[in-house]
């Protein structure tokens, strides 16, 4: 219910911030196209951009979801007293299918040592819980204005459907950087499971998953350059300079550190948040809203990411090996942030 509320503030802010300016002026769909070229142009533009594959997303379907999310959203909202929690994976469940064939799509590699190890938690049932791409397609959502006058029949669809496809891609490029760092860290950690199963080091050893990480970040480069948006190539650039800076200050805390919490959420924070604050700005960027919306997405991202992450490490602490599907207590055995118990109790 929460996520839907920050959501909610944040759509609000956009309809208000983008009254009388559009995310669709500057496109060459709107230069006087006949209605045979708006007809082309919507079959082209369902496309996905950034991705080596294509694949179509109907536009009865893409509204359907919309609608569906905006009519559920807004029943949470205006009934609080309601206690039935709705399921954000389930509103945009169609789509994270999509995303998930065209994700396995995009890391095929020429030898087969290399593909496999970058499609192993890729692969049905090994998904993960696909956090990050639905926080970012619900974003995608609550920030699409449509178009208020009237244009060339079907150009509205097709530019609206191509917004929704670069805002996919992002999910897309977001979910690589975060596999990638995933592999990095099992190596960095000497970890032997994750998500359920073995850990792709203990698989194959850590040179390959050092390796697959890293074609994982070139595929992600590759899309983002595809989106043609300096300003996005530079946030999502960002993230993983700050991956490697947080994964540093873990590796190297003092004792002093190790019982500070402000360098705790400064590594949190690049370590976890990052990502998703700057996806979420990403998301806003491309659909064309203002400074202030961009900035309040980021901050709806940042706060999101790092309340996610010090449930994560609690659980590090209360939970099972079985439950997490990776090992717990795995900081500490690494002495890292013997602290967390004191910061835990503090914060529940």
């Amino acid at each position: 219910m929460l996520i839907y509320r920050g959501l909610s503030r944040i759509s609000r802010i956009s309809k208000k911030t983008s009254f009388g300016r559009r995310w669709l002026p500057s496109h060459p769909l709107l230069s006087g196209a006949s209605h045979s070229a708006a007809a082309a142009a919507a079959d082209s533009s369902v496309k996905v951009l950034g991705c080596r594959e294509a694949y179509s997303w109907s536009l009865p379907a893409l509204h359907g979801i919309r609608h569906q999310i905006h009519h559920q959203s807004s029943s949470v909202i205006e009934d609080t007293d309601s206690q039935e929690q709705l399921d954000p994976f389930s509103l945009v469940a169609d789509e994270l299918s999509i995303l998930a064939k065209r994700l396995r799509s995009m890391v095929v590699a020429e030898v087969p040592k290399l593909a496999s190890a970058a499609e192993y938690f890729f692969k049905m049932g090994v998904e993960g819980k696909r956090f990050r791409p639905t926080v970012l397609l619900l974003m995608a959502t609550a920030l699409n204005v449509r178009v208020p006058e009237p244009l060339h029949d079907g150009v509205e669809d097709a530019l609206a459907t191509e917004l929704r496809t670069r805002q996919q891609c992002i999910a897309e490029i977001t979910e690589m950087i975060h596999v990638a760092s995933l592999l990095h860290d099992d190596v960095l950690d000497d970890a032997d499971t994750r998500r359920g199963i073995g850990s792709l080091n203990f698989v194959m050893g850590n040179k390959l998953a050092v390796l697959a990480g890293d074609f994982l970040l070139s595929r992600a480069c590759v899309a983002l350059a595809s989106l043609k948006n300096t300003e996005v190539v530079t946030l999502l650039a960002t993230v993983v300079e700050h991956l490697v800076t947080g994964e540093t200050m873990q590796m190297t805390t003092s004792s002093d550190q190790r019982c500070s919490m402000d360098y705790y959420m400064q590594k949190t924070y690049y370590k976890t948040a990052s990502l998703i604050s700057n996806s979420c700005k990403a998301i806003a960027l491309l659909a064309g809203q203002t400074a202030e919306v961009a900035i309040l997405a980021f901050d709806y991202g940042k706060n999101l990411g790092l309340a996610y992450q010090l449930i994560d490490d609690v659980l590090d602490f209360t939970g099972t090996s079985a439950s997490l599907g990776k090992g717990s207590l795995s900081d500490i055995r690494h002495v890292i942030y013997l602290s967390l118990l004191f910061i835990a109790s503090e914060i529940l």
